[in-house]
């Protein structure tokens, strides 16, 4: 049986997207799909205040943690204070172009060195029993993604990696900012399909670009699983349809009324522990993309969850205003 066959569906991790407030809301439109946090750089988990980086609500689950860092004993230490946490999986960066990851040796300019991102994956596994997996890019800058590629995989799968997650995309470390580096490099599926025909045995997940659960569907029939990156952070309502289309869950109208119900209640003890509505609700603004309402759902979400005191109260003002009835022919 192929390992981690149930996470044939993931929500990638992204940098002040993926955090606790964002995961608990996804997990109220899909039980099944695999979350991932932001990424955390090992010194912080090591050094750092655990409770604010590391918690996360039971709901969540399966999630797992992503760790930034290039140095195997940190790394080590870092996977198992999250094992510790409960995370369902460690998952290493070997993708992420921005400048602070690449000021601290980690990230996408791990790609060119395979050796030391094999040496970090054996030294999780070492400490470890939770599944620990990869995710990084078909290569950087004037890299050969057929060769680049080709060494990361062996290597990491070679030293015991569960799963490798690829961003069908080049990164490019010079000439490029993190925003560029998410659209201008090319997309490369066929890379990706390639590199599961010569690892049947292993998991070979994709990653990049995938707007819809149509086309997701469609990579599954060439690798093991599909990750939805900003598709499932701006329109998440798509997410409502992943269990149904992906794991056998029977399909049936989705009930937004009792998601907002339960994200008033998250809201609230939220506040109550000191924090803010617009913590919760800015990861909310796109649920209703293309309803007649929309535009006022978000105009709320927008202006009155950030003003001071604001309360849960704001959230189901703003579900009221979309209109359900009357489907999408008058998108907002």
């Amino acid at each position: 049986m192929l390992k981690n066959q149930d996470h044939r569906v993931a929500i990638a991790p992204m940098m002040d997207w993926t955090d606790r407030h964002c995961r608990f809301f996804h997990r109220q439109l899909t039980r099944r799909a695999l979350l991932y946090t932001e990424m955390v750089v090992a010194d912080a988990v090591i050094h750092g205040a655990r409770e604010r980086l590391l918690g996360f609500d039971a709901l969540e689950h399966p999630v797992a943690l992503q760790l930034g860092g290039s140095d195997p004993a940190k790394l080590a230490e870092a996977a198992r204070i999250g094992e510790a946490f409960g995370y369902d999986e460690i998952n290493l960066n070997v993708g992420c172009p921005s400048d602070r990851v690449q000021s601290g040796t980690f990230g996408a300019c791990l790609m060119k060195v395979p050796g030391l991102v094999a040496d970090c994956v054996a030294a999780m596994k070492a400490v470890v029993k939770i599944p620990v997996t990869v995710k990084c890019r078909i290569g950087v800058d004037e890299q050969d993604p057929e060769a680049a590629l080709d060494a990361l995989a062996d290597g990491v799968l070679n030293a015991g990696a569960d799963a490798l997650w690829v961003h069908a995309r080049k990164a490019w470390l010079e000439g490029l900012s993190p925003k560029e580096n998410r659209d201008i490099p090319p997309l490369d599926y066929n890379r990706v399909y390639r590199l599961k025909a010569k690892k049947p045995n292993e998991f070979i997940g994709i990653n990049g670009g995938i707007q819809s659960l149509e086309e997701a569907r469609a990579h599954l029939d060439h690798v093991d699983g599909a990750m939805l990156g900003r598709a499932a952070y701006h329109t998440p309502g798509i997410l409502a349809g992943v269990d149904a289309a992906f794991y056998g869950a029977k399909p049936e109208a989705f009930d937004f009324a009792a998601l907002i119900d339960a994200m008033a209640g998250y809201a609230a003890r939220h506040i109550e522990q000191g924090g803010r509505l617009g913590h919760v609700t800015r990861h909310m603004v796109g649920l209703f993309h293309g309803l007649p309402g929309a535009r006022r759902y978000r105009q709320i979400l927008s202006t009155d969850a950030n003003r001071p005191g604001a309360g849960p109260d704001v959230l189901k003002t703003a579900f009221a205003a979309v209109e359900f009835g009357r489907g999408t022919a008058e998108a907002a």
